[in-house]
């Protein structure tokens, strides 16, 4: 059993929504074991020593140089952690792969190449292969002797997979089947050797097989693309091409559910390669601050600098204290068993939160790497620093892995379905809240008077904002809610800021608990800084969202709720935010 699942309790997926955590029941990064810390290391040196140097002629298509790398990366076990011992991997936990991710988010490109080989090229056969399969893959992809590829989208079907027009057909003696159709936007489609293709068997049965390159199976040219210009991004064309039998993945039809839940692994493991680029844009940054000297001083030491350095780091901190969290849940539901299907279930169970990190951490890394060039300036715009590449390899991001709209539409519509299923007692808690709403109690006092005792309430009483605004929906819309994506963006949006809120707080409660006042007064300024904006955001969300759906006395009503949920004495977040950014500029580096 891993130390981050040992004495845990699982967590029912979504119930963050409804229900109060505390801080010891979360896993954060102050938790990682010695071998964490060693995995996260070894992945660190290889990318900056190894890798990092090489991205000129990576960006040249140098696929050859590409390959090394992989084998170089599989030689240290980054690409077979999560894959189990028997298949030649390491059989490590679920938050090993994470770190590695997130440690390879250092060099944009090449995790886009090492990423699908680790994740959406190799964890379908992982879960979904047969024995055969799994013995003839699973150790050469671990290895890097093979390069492995997705090949999910094609031009009609981006968003809408399920529109894929890829066929597939049994041989007539029944040994294999017979693959035809183009796909787009394949990574690591120059020089893969094995492919997961996604086609409809017989017409209409959509179904993920493994397929290996062969006479009939092309690729397009590369694709001259914004940015991640280091990896290998094609068509791919399959005219009668041919895989065995044993290679179809899961069962005939089932191809969606492969698709998908891959996806949500991949969205997660996006989040911590979002995290990692971060980590170093944040460096950078700090350094050039402190370098960069106008009108007589390091521009590190002005006012506007600082608000951004500080800005940046908080949203880094958080968005971490996201990606962990939700790890330490999967860990925790996923330690009792070495069962594919299981693990992949358990994983499902969590399905919102994957999403919530995607959109969240993708968003904050745009917002970095933005602010990156600004400080910057002039050179930021230029090719030889390394804010103009950091900039252009950010934007994909919100695309990858389910576009951010979608995956907004997914936050509510994934809590709702599991409210329907009776997997998560959503609509009684509704209920609850809009009888609070109606009648409300006189106001008390807060007994609470501990570490952030007054931002836990507010991210306590965002979760309210978000249950009320999704509550007045689904009450509104039923099933036609579905067809409401401007109002499930809206809810999803104050889903995902209260979810970061309560992550960032009980975060710096538990560190507060374990280290004291002083060594947590940084981590403490972090949260606060991060609600204090966050609930305004929340206000302004909600405030629309339910003046879309309700007007007249409902929305009076709901409005005075909404303001009794917001209410509270503004920090001076100028001061916090100086003091975030002085503890980086004296350290030089990102150090939170």
């Amino acid at each position: 059993m891993s130390a981050v699942a040992e004495d845990k309790k699982i967590i029912t997926g979504g119930s963050f929504l409804i229900e109060d955590r505390r801080p010891e029941e979360i896993f954060t990064p102050e938790d990682f074991t010695e071998e964490h810390q060693m995995i996260a290391e070894t992945t660190r040196q290889f990318m900056d020593a190894e890798v990092r140097p090489s991205v000129p002629q990576l960006e040249k298509h140098d696929w050859k140089l590409a390959r090394k790398l992989v084998l170089k990366g599989a030689e240290l076990g980054l690409i077979g952690a999560n894959v189990p011992e028997e298949y030649g991997g390491l059989g490590l936990d679920q938050t090993s792969g994470a770190i590695i991710s997130e440690y390879i988010g250092r060099c944009a490109s090449f995790a886009t190449t090492i990423g699908a080989q680790s994740g959406i090229g190799l964890l379908p056969i992982v879960y979904f292969g047969t024995e055969a399969a799994k013995e003839k893959y699973l150790s050469k992809i671990s290895s890097g002797e093979m390069i492995s590829a997705y090949a999910l989208t094609e031009s009609g079907s981006g968003s809408d997979a399920l529109a894929a027009k890829a066929t597939a057909r049994l041989s007539e003696d029944g040994t294999h089947y017979i693959l035809n159709g183009e796909k787009m936007w394949i990574t690591n489609g120059g020089f893969a050797d094995v492919f997961i293709v996604f086609a409809k068997l017989d017409g209409d049965k959509f179904s993920g097989f493994i397929v290996e390159r062969q006479p009939g199976l092309t690729n397009g040219a590369e694709e001259h693309k914004m940015g991640i210009k280091g990896s290998s991004t094609t068509a791919l064309v399959l005219s009668d091409v041919k895989t065995p039998v044993e290679n179809l993945l899961g069962e005939p039809g089932k191809g969606a559910k492969i698709a998908f839940n891959i996806l949500n692994i991949g969205r997660l493991k996006l989040g911590a390669m979002c995290l990692g680029g971060m980590k170093l844009m944040m460096h950078e940054a700090i350094r050039y601050a402190n370098e960069r000297h106008q009108f007589g001083k390091p521009i590190s030491s002005f006012g506007a600098i600082k608000s951004k350095l500080a800005e940046m780091a908080i949203r880094t901190w958080v968005g971490e204290a996201m990606v962990y969290r939700t790890l330490g849940m999967i860990e925790t539901a996923t330690s009792d068993t070495s069962e594919g299907d299981a693990k992949l279930r358990a994983i499902e169970e969590y399905a919102a939160e994957c999403s919530v990190i995607k959109v969240a951490l993708s968003e904050y890394c745009g917002f970095v790497a933005d602010e990156m060039v600004q400080i910057y300036g002039g050179y930021g715009y230029s090719a030889d620093y390394p804010a103009e590449q950091a900039y252009r390899d950010s934007r994909i991001n919100r695309i990858f892995e389910g576009t951010n709209e979608i995956n907004r539409m997914l936050i509510p519509g994934m809590l709702m379905k599991r409210a329907m299923t009776g997997k998560l007692s959503l609509l009684p808690a509704a209920q609850k809240l809009m009888d609070e709403v109606l009648t409300p109690s006189m106001p008390g006092f807060d007994e609470d008077e501990g570490t952030l005792a007054a931002e836990h309430k507010l991210a306590r009483n965002a979760k309210k904002i978000a249950l009320m605004t999704l509550g007045t929906a689904a009450q509104k819309y039923m099933t036609a809610l579905a067809d409401k994506q401007e109002i499930l963006i809206g809810v999803a949006d104050i889903i995902t800021d209260a979810y970061a809120m309560e992550s960032a707080v009980l975060r710096a409660q538990k560190f507060a608990a374990a280290q004291g006042a002083e060594a947590s007064a940084r981590y403490v300024d972090l949260a606060r800084v991060f609600c204090n904006d966050a609930i305004a955001r929340v206000e302004t969300q909600a405030k629309n969202t339910l003046a879309a759906m309700v007007e007249g006395d409902e929305l009076r009503t709901l409005l005075a709720a909404l303001r009794r949920f917001t209410k509270h004495t503004p920090i001076n977040a100028v001061a916090a935010r100086q003091t975030i950014a002085d503890a980086l500029i004296k350290a030089n580096r990102y150090t939170l």
